[in-house]
């Protein structure tokens, strides 16, 4: 759950200023806000009815308010300082005083990652804060003017949505100010000059996210958003947009907390773990993002020194995909199209965009180090060479089928990292097949379907399967047999293992050496690493000779 922010205090509902601050009182100077990231509760979009809403795209943190008539930062009127003397603010910093900023989503437990990735790819000069479930992107604090901040903005929002594996969306803040009822929903949206993000003829989507919010129903405040945006462009050109849910040109996203309303642009359209080379699918594949978070994790970069990768359970190979992508340094995005390129504010910036993609492509490499994966089923092995072929990595993996318990080890020194199979992929003669499916027709269709995406449809029993595997007998067998093979013929590699069961370490008889937070969709999850030896890693109890005195013993008397 993302950070609970501090208790703002009461608040004037004309002006949106504390109730002890005088209103003719100067505003204070912006925050350097470390915006929390909200928590998906439900969601609702604008010009659709409940039962077919789609969630909404991953969301963003508390940021800056927009000002009416443009969308971007516009200096302010405030009290000049003495000389010689520092700004202070006139009073606490509300969401009203915050600066525009990019806001990047990621699962629970991988925002560190993605702040070091972020500076990677953007460099020292954006300030990059991170907060729990996301990260946030200003400009460079040297850039004064709205011009030169939003020209910022537009570069680190392409460079992210095109290089960014850890992300979920890279969403633009708009607007923000402290609410009450649907009426302030409906003045934020109109603080907006839209005619500077698209035109009547393009249409709109608006989805809502909340965390503890008091409104009875978000989807009354997407409709209350939605009637902001197509008013102010209907005042502004005598026409409104209309509404497509499935393929807007703009994208909002209205995120609701207790007293804070944030609206944003979505610049990735679908969620960025979508590389555009995945269509053939396994039962409950894995996202991009939270693969590429199992090897950022582990520190491997597909170097030399970091030695070879095996994925033993591949599945539709999203785990080698990434890896191979990553040692052959193929930008992430390559593949695929961003909502931003269809928004009027980077139409001019498009020439640089491609520019963007043309350097990504020319710094393509040959893979630095081995990968192999492969799977049990024919099936499972065949759809991951083909996704292999369609990311463009098909060269740099080798794939075979064969049974994890029996794969002979391809190398003297190297990482596992995969995540375990469940269900009928564990036993290979069948005998559990139908096992998971089963037990998730007792329990009913809510496991079929992973809540938290949409976009991926699990088979029935995959959920339920994951949250308990220490009950099932097979499962157990199953990876007791692995660890044993894994001593036997795997020493002296590094075993990654992503799983919902805090007691796999002791399924499988292994001391685990680091175990690390991470979430699967909604399920909370261990990374464990286990450094393999041969034989034990308990420490035997030292023989007693009877002519050698023991250290523990104390003299009588």
């Amino acid at each position: 759950m993302p950070i609970k922010p501090i208790r703002r205090p009461r608040v004037s509902a004309s002006t949106g200023r504390p109730s002890n601050e005088p209103e003719g009182s100067a505003r204070g100077a912006g925050g350097d806000d470390r915006g929390s990231a909200p928590v998906r509760r439900s969601s609702g979009s604008a010009g659709q009815s409940p039962s077919s809403q789609r969630q909404a795209a991953p969301h963003g943190g508390r940021h800056d308010a927009g000002h009416r008539g443009a969308s971007f930062d516009r200096p302010r009127a405030a009290a000049r300082p003495s000389a010689g003397s520092r700004p202070q603010p006139a009073g606490p910093v509300l969401a009203s005083d915050r600066p525009t900023a990019l806001y990047l989503s990621c699962p629970a437990g991988v925002e560190e990652l993605l702040l070091e990735e972020a500076r990677r790819i953007l460099g020292p000069a954006p300030v990059i804060q991170a907060s729990r479930g996301g990260i946030e992107v200003q400009p460079a604090l040297t850039l004064r003017t709205p011009a030169e901040r939003q020209a910022a903005l537009i570069d680190s929002a392409m460079r992210l949505n095109l290089e960014s594996r850890l992300a979920q969306r890279v969403l633009w803040r708009v607007a923000t100010r402290v609410y009450r009822h649907e009426d302030d929903i409906y003045a934020l949206g109109r603080t907006v000059n839209w005619s500077d993000w698209i035109t009547p003829e393009q249409t709109l989507r608006v989805d809502v996210t909340s965390r503890r919010s008091h409104l009875r129903s978000l989807n009354f405040a997407g409709l209350r958003t939605k009637d902001a945006v197509c008013d102010d462009l209907r005042e502004r050109t005598g026409e409104r947009p209309s509404v497509d849910t499935r393929h807007p040109d703009l994208g909002l996203v209205l995120y609701l907390d207790e007293m804070d309303a944030i609206l944003y642009v979505d610049t990735s359209g679908e969620a960025l773990f979508k590389r555009g080379w995945r269509e053939d699918t396994g039962e409950a594949p894995l996202k991009e993002t939270l693969a590429a978070a199992m090897l950022a994790a582990a520190g491997w970069q597909g170097r030399p020194e970091d030695g070879p990768l095996l994925d033993p359970c591949c599945g539709a190979g999203t785990i080698p995909i990434e890896a191979a992508q990553i040692t052959c340094d193929i930008a992430p995005g390559l593949q695929r199209r961003f909502a931003f390129e269809r928004l009027l504010p980077f139409r001019p910036h498009l020439a640089a965009w491609q520019q963007l993609k043309q350097a990504a492509r020319a710094r393509q490499r040959p893979p630095q180090v081995a990968i192999y994966a492969g799977d049990v089923a024919f099936r499972m092995t065949d759809f991951a060479t083909r996704n292999a072929e369609r990311a463009g990595v098909s060269h740099a993996i080798e794939f075979k089928t064969a049974d994890a318990l029996q794969r002979p080890v391809p190398c003297e020194k190297g990482v596992l990292m995969f995540n375990p199979p469940y269900g009928e992929r564990i036993d290979t003669k069948g005998s559990v097949r139908d096992a998971y499916g089963q037990r998730a027709a007792q329990h009913g269709d809510r496991y079929a379907i992973d809540a938290d995406e949409p976009d991926d449809r699990a088979r029935p029993g995959v959920r339920i399967a994951r949250e308990n595997f220490q009950e099932d007998e097979a499962a157990a067998t199953f990876f007791q047999r692995l660890s044993s093979h894994w001593k036997k013929s795997h020493t002296g590699w590094t075993a990654w293992i992503l799983s919902p069961d805090m007691k796999l370490p002791g399924a499988m008889r292994l001391k685990e050496s680091r175990r690390v937070v991470m979430f699967n969709g909604p399920i909370e999850c261990r990374l464990f690493r286990f450094d393999l030896v041969a034989g034990s890693n308990k420490p035997r109890p030292a023989s007693k000779d009877p002519h050698t005195a023991d250290p523990t013993d104390t003299p009588e008397g």
